[in-house]
């Protein structure tokens, strides 16, 4: 649910290429590709500057759902300020399935493993995710966040400058003096650093002083960022994740059915903002998403398009966003929702059962 708040796709007609709305809901749905990633392509400092920019209109968006009542979220508001203008409620509802999706993956994972674990949560942006497991009693042993060093920066001012921020970090902090600069921020609980995905190497290293551990299970979470990254990048990070460590869980959320006439729009809509999908070629179908995680050195790997994941959420909670606002084109929603997909793969060496985690 995140990617280019402001741009309408400009419509070649009255009729989208879907045959319901126009190209300026298409353009719309665009919001939600596009999310606080660290991974553009390799090239210019523009296209990692576009990129970067998606950060603010994802947790914009965020903001705006949180605000309608789709859920709850304290802490977004010291992150971002509200948006300017009402978003669309195609994009509300997706934003809504992204984040339960996601959070049902996470909890899984929280549960086989008794919270013993570790998270490293790639291109994290101005995600809150960490305040609100504390809120909820299911922080794991140690939480990580990675992006470029610039977004890093602005996250560290935030809460430094929020108590409803600081504080949950220092109530679970123990032991040494919590260590801070500009650009990273480690306590014994959470942890946040500045580094570019593109060099495993580096991420790594920088994980490591700040006490990643490699023999604990880990949970590896990355929303639209591999699409930023060539796919030799994508699989170098993918590949790098199942080596390092023996029991793992990586979940990816991104695009997927690009290859069509609605998912070519979509590229050329990103285009018109220097934002370069660098590994889309990768996201042409659940198969070719599931393929990857495969190749590079995971044992299991499922993928389902967020229709689905739509279709398996609480339907009690789901009747309710509904009735939030009024959705003119279901149709397009489906469409919509149809090229964004959920993807989740594992290694088990301890055999807790993480390949069994599903919806």
């Amino acid at each position: 649910m995140d990617g280019p708040a402001n741009q309408s796709a400009p419509s070649s007609g009255s009729r989208g290429p879907m045959g319901g709305g126009g190209g300026r809901a298409q353009g719309r749905w665009q919001r939600l590709g596009p999310a606080r990633s660290m991974a553009a392509a390799a090239g210019p400092d523009e296209a990692d500057e576009a990129v970067r920019g998606t950060c603010e209109d994802a947790s914009v968006c965020k903001r705006f759902a949180v605000s309608v009542g789709y859920w709850k979220d304290p802490y977004i508001q010291y992150f971002v300020r509200q948006a300017k203008e009402r978003k669309a409620p195609e994009i509300n509802r997706g934003y809504y399935a992204r984040v339960h999706g996601v959070s049902y993956l996470i909890k899984a994972f929280l549960k086989k493993t008794e919270c013993n674990c570790q998270i490293v949560n790639l291109g994290a942006g101005m995600d809150t995710l960490f305040w609100r497991l504390k809120d909820e009693n299911l922080l794991p042993r140690k939480y990580f966040e990675v992006d470029f060093p610039m977004i890093v920066a602005r996250k560290i001012h935030n809460i430094k400058s929020k108590p409803p921020l600081s504080k949950p970090i220092m109530e679970s902090h123990s032991g040494d003096s919590l260590l801070i600069d500009s650009h990273s921020l480690d306590s014994s609980r959470y942890s946040i650093v500045g580094a570019d995905l593109r060099f495993s190497s580096d991420l790594e290293e920088k994980l490591k002083k700040h006490n990643l551990d490699v023999h604990l299970p880990t949970l590896l979470v990355a929303e639209c960022v591999l699409v930023y990254m060539t796919p030799q990048q994508s699989a170098d990070l993918l590949k790098w994740a199942a080596s390092t460590f023996p029991v793992a869980m990586f979940i990816n959320y991104e695009q997927v059915n690009m290859t069509d006439r609605f998912g070519h729009i979509m590229i050329e809509n990103l285009q018109r903002r220097q934002c370069n999908l660098a590994g889309v070629e990768v996201c042409r179908s659940l198969d070719s998403q599931r393929e990857r995680l495969l190749l590079n050195g995971w044992e299991t790997a499922r993928a389902i398009d967020m229709m689905k994941v739509y279709s398996f959420l609480p339907q009690a909670d789901v009747r309710r966003i509904e009735a939030l606002e009024f959705l003119d084109e279901k149709e397009l929603f489906e469409q919509l929702m149809q090229h964004y997909c959920i993807c989740w793969a594992s290694k088990d060496s301890n055999s807790l059962g993480l390949a069994n985690i599903d919806f």
